[in-house]
């Protein structure tokens, strides 16, 4: 598997692919592919990063900004992240996430956020941290990693505006 950045020729292969990770998930708005297009249409797409196996794009993860409101910058949110169903349960998302922040922290990022699964996001260093909060979410499923201990944030958090319903 070789993880890199998105190319333009990846555009129409990353929507379908997300579309068919998150066919059958509970969460799923239905609209994750459409947020990854806003995101990128508006300049917003901070880290987009695919997996390729051997023949075709198995997973992808995106990364764009936040904002926070105690005005701290830096903060970046997680997702979506999907992997074809055929490739769940093999590291496809583990390997994109962990790039991802790895990129993050080149970047001299200050944190990322995610609303997700616990058990999973903790793997990679998240946590819920009730200084930082996603309104209308329960505080369990929404976590937050500093990667840059020097800065804290505070507030309530808002996603970038593609992630409106």
């Amino acid at each position: 598997m070789n993880i890199r950045p998105e190319r333009h020729d990846d555009r129409a292969a990353i929507s379908r692919l997300i579309n068919d990770a998150f066919k059958s998930a509970k969460h799923s708005s239905g609209q994750e592919a459409d947020i990854v297009d806003k995101l990128r249409a508006n300049g917003d797409l901070t880290i987009s990063l695919v997996a390729e196996g051997a023949d075709q794009i198995v997973g992808h993860v995106a990364f764009s900004p936040v904002s926070i409101s105690d005005g701290a910058s830096g903060w970046f949110g997680l997702g979506p992240v999907a992997v074809l169903p055929s490739n769940q349960g093999r590291g496809v998302g583990r390997a994109l996430i962990e790039q991802g922040l790895s990129d993050l922290r080149r970047a001299n990022a200050k944190g990322c956020v995610v609303l997700g699964d616990p058990a999973y996001y903790g793997r990679f260093g998240f946590t819920s941290d009730h200084d930082l909060v996603l309104p209308g979410v329960p505080a369990i499923y929404f976590q937050s990693l500093k990667l840059d201990d020097r800065d804290a944030a505070r507030g309530s958090v808002a996603y970038h505006r593609a992630f409106d319903p």
